[in-house]
């Protein structure tokens, strides 16, 4: 194979030119482009003559397409210097599919150990690439992929590899693997390549990098694991079953109630989402006593019934209905299941929830999936906003819950990005930070993010641009409108600390330019998650921007209609930094931004992995013994 040819290439020029200076290889080194950011990274563009379903099924159209695939990744690592470890990967990942599918277990056994020493996060370092390595063993023993002793030798191996690993550290990984592994099937793989990627190919007949790796990736399933996907779920729920432990929830012991304490100071927590189910929270709820819910705008502030926050429709256009609307609202009982049943899927527990979704995702046809994944969506866009603000809200009576609404699009293809659209996101953004200075907002939670990959792929997938490199330049145009009208927004509102989520795509954010966690800011606090030990989930995002960590797995809270569901991601643990910082603001109304960031972060401690996870409990000590007044 060519990386093979590569490297017997290098190893003889090395070998024969060992007599040279030192200097002239760094010198050949410094010679590389180097990649400080997503902007350096190279794109390309891959012409698809029929469709992308036909591309993963069909051997003779995938081949030559593979080969181009691997030549740019081989010659990017060759021409590149990467810093960014997430990239590097990503890129590597690519090569062991591309490996493993043409029966090269060699070459993708050494990237599969490239890979894990690139990983600093410990769980997925020892459970990265369990059943790529389980499956090059198997093949070693007995060489023949549909062998029931092929099959044998493999869970053998699989099973052995687990025994080896601890425990504690790796049950939420092998958890996570099984879950995915329920969820996996030939029919959903192809129909959510289909109902994504499939109509933006018709009108452009060509993908991006990144569609192209999951274009391979579906492959790489659907030849090589979903063959064994029987033996890997027995053998992952056999060891959950034999070992799984509850972790202890280090969260009570560090929480804070100020219930008990009387005659504090009111804080407003504005609830940037995706609307809030203000029903649920009768006696926390911000109120504008100017405005009177009579469809006019009482106090000619521009909004109309704002009594307790503002929203804007998917157009940016401004609504009084400040609850995000759903379609379908006679299906909201099903759809609790439904996510429940995801959800206990993920967490590998077998409840009527997850056993009845096993057995729609084993039924599923290819053009199903469009809507059942839409309809999940807006489900999740629906409670989100209420699940966010239960959590900033929660054990403070002195919370007052402002609600500012924006609409998430569900559908698998978006509305096509533009320039015009960009500026009126850009301005509702600005007028709605606008608000909450107005309405006397002291902290605001943002658990979203703005990406620049999602604006490329949202260009891709409505066919727009001449090919990746134009995309890449059109996005950042209209990326850069909205990223730089919220930052300068939240520059000129001092007075009020916005808190806001990593992210949960496991990367470094400020690589990758998100915004507004990617924002450098004196009143911004910017939370990863962890789980309830303590311990760094596998979704949560990292680097140098995350300044601290908080409960993001498996946290319980409200839902529309007042129900409560357990949730995982960086939408969690950012709320509750949100309510540590409400709670300080109401034991001391003269706290500014800084000054609470210096208290959450101050009385945060490390974990073992050397994040630092806030502690509610030791920040309000530190305040009591401050002296400020």
């Amino acid at each position: 194979m060519k990386g093979e040819d590569m490297q017997k290439k290098f190893l003889t020029v090395v070998t024969c030119m060992f007599v040279l200076a030192t200097s002239s290889i760094y010198a050949q080194q410094s010679e590389k482009k180097k990649i400080e950011s997503i902007d350096d990274l190279p794109r390309h563009t891959y012409k698809v003559t029929g469709t992308l379903t036909e591309l993963i099924t069909h051997e003779i159209a995938f081949k030559p397409f593979a080969a181009q695939v691997r030549a740019d990744i081989e010659k990017d690592l060759e021409d590149y210097e990467i810093e960014d470890k997430t990239t590097l990967k990503d890129f590597y990942g690519v090569l062991i599919n591309l490996d493993m599918l043409s029966g090269n277990y060699d070459a993708a056994l050494r990237r599969i150990r490239k890979v894990q020493e690139l990983e600093d996060k410990s769980a997925d370092k020892l459970t990265k690439n369990l059943i790529d390595e389980a499956i090059i063993q198997a093949h070693r023993e007995v060489g023949q992929k549909n062998d029931n002793v092929y099959k044998k030798i493999f869970s053998q191996s699989l099973s052995q590899a687990i025994e080896k690993l601890p425990w504690e550290v790796v049950q939420e990984r092998i958890e996570y693997i099984k879950g995915d592994m329920d969820l996996y099937g030939k029919n959903v793989l192809l129909g959510l390549i289909q109902s994504q990627y499939e109509p933006g190919v018709e009108k452009s007949h060509q993908i991006g990098n990144d569609v192209a790796t999951q274009v391979i990736g579906a492959r790489y399933l659907i030849e090589i694991v979903l063959p064994l996907k029987e033996h890997i779920i027995e053998v992952l729920g056999q060891h959950i079953t034999a070992n799984r432990v509850e972790k202890p929830n280090m969260w009570k012991e560090r929480s804070v109630d100020i219930s008990h304490v009387s005659n504090l100071q009111p804080v407003v927590i504005a609830i940037w989402d995706t609307g809030v189910d203000i029903g649920v929270f009768p006696d926390q709820l911000f109120v504008n006593d100017k405005e009177k819910i009579n469809d006019k705008d009482d106090d000619n502030n521009g909004y109309i019934d704002d009594v307790h926050g503002i929203a804007y429709t998917l157009d940016m256009e401004k609504t009084a209905k400040i609850l995000y609307p759903i379609e379908h609202p006679e299906r909201l009982s099903e759809m609790k299941q439904m996510i429940k049943g995801l959800n206990d899927i993920q967490s590998a527990i077998d409840s009527p929830e997850a056993a009845a979704l096993k057995q729609k995702i084993a039924t599923v046809n290819p053009e199903d999936v469009k809507p059942f994944i839409e309809e999940v969506t807006q489900f999740a866009l629906f409670i989100h906003g209420t699940y966010t603000a239960g959590l900033a809200a929660e054990g403070n009576p002195y919370a007052r819950i402002l609600v500012a609404r924006f609409t998430g699009d569900y559908r698998t293809i978006p509305l096509p990005p533009t320039i015009e659209e960009a500026k009126k996101r850009a301005k509702a953004c600005k007028e709605t930070i606008e608000y909450f200075k107005a309405n006397g907002a002291r902290v605001v939670n943002m658990s979203w993010t703005g990406t620049l990959r999602a604006t490329e792929t949202a260009l891709e997938v409505n066919g727009i641009g001449k090919d990746a490199q134009e995309r890449a330049k059109l996005a950042r145009e209209m990326f850069d409108i909205e990223k730089n009208a919220i930052y300068d927004a939240m520059k000129n509102a001092p007075d009020v600390l916005f808190v806001t989520s990593a992210g949960n795509e496991n990367d470094d954010i400020a690589f990758e330019d998100y915004y507004p966690n990617a924002f450098v800011l004196p009143n911004l606090l910017v939370v990863g998650a962890v789980d309830q030990a303590g311990d760094e989930t596998s979704f949560t995002s990292f680097g140098e921007r995350v300044d601290v960590y908080a409960n993001g797995y498996e946290v319980e809270s409200y839902i529309p209609g007042g129900e409560k569901m357990p949730a995982s991601g960086t939408s969690a643990s950012s709320p509750n930094a949100a309510n540590l910082a409400a709670k300080l603001l109401a034991l001391n109304s003269s706290l500014t931004p800084e000054q609470v960031i210096i208290l959450i972060t101050d009385g945060a401690d490390q974990n073992e992995s050397g994040r630092m996870l806030i502690n509610p409990k030791r920040s309000v000590e530190l305040l009591q013994a401050s002296r400020i007044r």
